[in-house]
């Protein structure tokens, strides 16, 4: 690591210096109009594609910036399953992501996106898991969430061509939905190009420095771009909080495998949470496959995953994990055949911070930076494209975000 004649570490000596400076320019720049403020993000999933999106809307000029391609990352290896159900913990959270569901219907009209409302169906095999499952029902219903517990002759009704096994009762959340969280993303940019958005894909950002002008400079693989302020939509990885903003986010952030099958027929309506896997069918017939309990917890896996890879390392492998998740979908979907044709198989990895809930708001430490790194991107990513969008540019202070700010004290949730 480079340092200057007196010693001094440039990077961290950089640090400082973005840091002192952006406090004294907080209070003008808090009130600088969407006209003047230049707004980069970093990260081009669902959550910052959303983020983007946002911002153009109110007249910012915006440049998003990628590693890989619009939503091509995690917002495509994930199961993209959105709801507002039980194991959304505590009431606040569970609101914010009955906001989020709202938000996609104002979304999906805007930019007359597929978004498929058929509901989940959810149930467990433990006898004690199925009791507090009713209980968790009942504490969403007087949370507002439609959700009940129905019989196995209505389950069938809903999903006639599925087995429920020796389940009697089936917790149904009709107000569920699914979407190609990909393809989400990919139209929010390109409705933002129209509105001037500059992308830059395959494009790594490896530090951020203050300029001469006090202006923040994102050094990046395609050169310097200069901005306002900055906002990290990174996901699962963990080093860019510290490096882009100046703070450790703690984080236990857990792989999945999702498996996407090629064009089958109709077979399922609804979202399918079955005992160790999730299904559902999109409306162009392929069957998404998402498990349950993660990766085996063995010394050979934890070894592949060590750096967050998001494919296996050979067809062979990704086959082996395709058909287990297929094994297990086939004891309740009998027509998802054997030989079903894989499409593709990914390793998709929750952005979970140590307490379960998201982190968005300004770092404490470079104000002019902004984290939104969350779980539940999906469910959340329209409200919190908002909400994000209105702090920054209006200089508003929402107060539907203050459960989530990174200065908070991490502790882990005892149900999450």
């Amino acid at each position: 690591m480079s340092k200057d004649k007196q010693g001094i570490d440039r990077r961290a000596f950089n640090r400082l210096m973005l840091s002192s400076m952006a406090v004294t320019g907080l209070a003008s720049k808090a009130s600088a109009n969407a006209e003047g403020a230049h707004i980069g993000v970093i990260g081009a999933g669902i959550i910052g594609s959303s983020i983007a999106y946002n911002l153009v809307k109110q007249g910012a000029r915006v440049t998003l910036i990628d590693r890989s391609t619009v939503g091509g990352a995690t917002s495509h290896a994930t199961f993209a399953w959105i709801n507002a159900t039980w194991a959304k913990q505590p009431r606040h959270y569970h609101r914010f992501n009955q906001l989020g569901i709202e938000a996609w219907y104002r979304l999906q009209e805007e930019l007359s996106l597929a978004v498929k409302w058929c509901g989940s169906l959810e149930w467990f095999t433990s006898e004690p898991r199925q009791r507090r499952l009713a209980n968790d029902i009942a504490e969403q219903q007087a949370w507002d969430e439609p959700a009940r517990m129905i019989d196995v002759t209505e389950a069938k009704g809903l999903e006639p061509n599925a087995r429920f096994g020796d389940a009697e009762k089936i917790a149904y959340s009709p107000r569920d939905g699914a979407v190609d969280a990909r393809f989400a993303s990919q139209q929010m940019v390109k409705a933002s190009q129209k509105l001037g958005l500059r992308l830059l894909e395959n494009c790594g950002v490896n530090d951020v420095i203050r300029s001469e002008n006090g202006l923040s400079v994102l050094q990046t693989t395609c050169g310097d771009v200069r901005v306002d302020k900055y906002v990290i939509a990174t996901g699962a990885d963990p080093k860019a909080t510290m490096s882009l903003a100046g703070v450790e986010i703690p984080q236990r952030s857990t792989p999945g495998v999702i498996v996407i099958t090629k064009p089958l027929p109709k077979m399922l309506n609804t979202i399918f949470v079955a005992p160790g896997v999730h299904v559902h069918q999109r409306s162009d017939g392929r069957v998404v496959l998402g498990e349950q309990d993660g990766a085996p917890d063995t010394a050979t896996h934890s070894k592949r995953l060590a750096n967050y890879p998001t494919r296996f390392p050979s067809d062979e492998i990704a086959l082996q994990h395709a058909n287990r998740l297929v094994s297990t979908a086939r004891q309740f979907i009998p027509a998802l055949s054997q030989d079903v044709a894989i499409e593709e198989v990914a390793i998709g990895w929750r952005p979970l911070p140590l307490d379960g809930h998201p982190v968005i708001g300004p770092s404490p430490v470079l104000p002019d930076s902004y984290i939104a790194i969350m779980h539940s991107g999906v469910s959340l990513a329209p409200i919190v494209g908002e909400m994000v969008s209105d702090e920054l540019i209006n200089g508003l202070n929402r107060p539907e975000l203050a459960p989530y700010r990174a200065s908070r004290d991490f502790q882990r949730l005892k149900r999450y």
